[in-house]
């Protein structure tokens, strides 16, 4: 990937300006896809200058990170491509000739997937329908991010960011610290501005994790606003693949692209307000004090805005979570065989998955793969013991947001995203505080993280949810904190 990317920097030098008039974005970190368009409309930015300044932080700033496995070789075309169509007035769209990075688990014919895993090494036959849509809305893809192997579904004792492909993600807030949950690569990456923006997957806290614990924004939508097709998977579910960026417009202008069918997400986003709004807060206390400090400190944000704050306590998790696990093992047997079935060259059964990485001399030199030989001998999706779990678990889930935010009259529940940041170390896994992402996760409800606050050098996130089809609502309600907030600040890459 290196060679290839100093490859395409080397042409770019050489080549001529596409516009004498074009300068440099000064500060990715802070821009914005509204303002990045209002500069290609007005000539004084190309989409090629703009993909250009990311293939260089890439080839940078990436070496400490670790977060991007592949380049694209057509990004530069693409990008050409979208300053033709702008230069001619066919421009598709806030998307277009803006640079994203998809996690290493969505199908890409030009790039492979492989999520994580050496044994998927021969590439697809097709894009992802998510990619398709990408492409439609003229965005230029940039590249593929690291993730944790298999969405870190293959062993108890897995680290967050390793995979057999990629390596060891780090969190570019503090390099040995873990960049969490299996969109690692995704969060990391958009933190360390390689990429306006990332599309991260989520079955339980993979997005919302990830983008909370490296200070940027994520959205997990509900459940079936963006396809599946061509998405490596745990559970149909709980997967869905969702928007990670540095800002609550970016998030929604991607996510309106990757749902297609006209919707603007980010439309009135500018006038959303808390006043008013009646939020009520699940703190979860007790397991994180930073976390705790910074719930505080988020509520007297809300109050300060004019938000009512009420409160509550989330029924049912224990119910939940009994069940939830046994679910997704059945699930993931079912759902990954059937998806292996589209891969050429690759292994079609979780006994042959298996067998490959029990042969490899990579694969297994971190840790093992239990959750492999469990779910190896799941009972099927016809059994009646795992449809009484799924039932058990989508439904108390569902009543679980659904009874507080009616019994309160609220209008999204918060709640802590993570505690700070672990130090990454492997065999015996993630170092977990805290997580609020099961109740939304579960029931397929939206749920949007946004930067609250630091403990000391780390990243805290809170997490806005609400019911079924709310993504516009707790988009809105994110905007609005995020801009009372303004608690997100560029990582210092510190060693330690």
């Amino acid at each position: 990937m290196r060679s290839l990317l100093a490859a395409l920097l080397c042409v770019l030098v050489a080549a001529p300006p596409a516009n004498a008039h074009t300068r440099p974005v000064e500060n990715l970190d802070a821009a914005t896809i509204p303002q990045l368009v209002r500069r290609m409309d007005a000539g004084t930015l190309t989409a090629v200058d703009l993909t250009r300044a990311y293939l260089r932080r890439i080839e940078t700033v990436d070496r400490k990170v670790r977060s991007v496995v592949a380049v694209n070789p057509e990004a530069l075309g693409q990008a050409a491509e979208s300053d033709r169509r702008r230069r001619q007035g066919r421009a598709k769209g806030p998307m277009d000739g803006i640079p994203v990075l998809l996690k290493d688990n969505i199908d890409t014919r030009t790039m492979g997937t492989t999520a994580g895993s050496r044994a998927l090494r021969v590439p697809p036959r097709d894009d992802a329908e998510l990619v398709r849509r990408l492409r439609a809305a003229g965005a230029v893809v940039l590249g593929k991010t690291n993730l944790s192997e298999w969405a870190n579904f293959r062993s108890t004792s897995s680290t967050s960011g390793w995979s057999a492909v990629g390596g060891q993600t780090n969190n570019p807030h503090v390099l040995d610290r873990n960049p969490c949950g299996s969109s690692s690569g995704s969060g990391a990456a958009v933190a360390a501005s390689l990429a306006q923006v990332a599309v991260g997957t989520e079955t339980d806290g993979s997005i919302v994790c990830p983008a909370g614990q490296n200070g940027v924004v994520g959205l997990k939508p509900t459940l079936g606003r963006v396809s599946g097709d061509g998405v490596v998977p745990i559970s149909s579910r709980q997967d869905t693949a969702g928007p990670m960026a540095r800002h609550v417009v970016d998030a929604a202008i991607l996510m309106s692209a990757l749902e297609g069918e006209g919707v603007d997400y980010a439309a009135d986003l500018g006038s959303a307000t808390l006043r008013g709004k009646r939020v009520g807060v699940w703190r979860l206390a007790g397991r994180s004090a930073e976390a705790d400090r910074v719930v505080r400190e988020a509520v007297d944000v809300l109050r300060r805005s004019g938000a009512v704050v009420v409160e509550v306590e989330l029924p049912y998790q224990a119910e939940v979570e009994a069940v939830e696990f046994p679910a997704l093992i059945t699930e993931f047997k079912h759902d990954l065989e059937r998806y292996l079935k589209t891969r050429p060259g690759a292994p079609k059964t979780l006994a042959e998955l298996i067998a490959f990485n029990e042969a490899d001399p990579v694969e297994l030199s971190k840790f093992g793969q239990e959750l492999f030989v469990a779910a190896a001998k799941a009972p099927p999706v016809t059994d009646p013991g795992y449809v009484e779990q799924r039932r058990t678990a989508t439904s108390l889930a569902r009543r679980s947001i659904d009874e507080v935010l009616a019994g309160h009259r609220l209008d999204v529940i918060m709640a802590p995203t993570n505690g700070p940041a672990w130090r990454t170390e492997y065999g015996s896994g993630d170092a977990y505080e805290l997580g609020s992402s099961t109740p939304a996760a579960v029931s397929g409800y939206p749920n949007a993280t946004v930067p609250a606050g630091f403990a000391g050098s780390l990243p805290i996130g809170v997490s806005f949810m609400a019911g079924h089809g709310a993504d516009a609502g707790v988009l809105r309600i994110a905007a609005a904190f995020e801009r009372a907030a303004d608690a997100r600040r560029a990582p210092g890459y510190l060693p330690s």
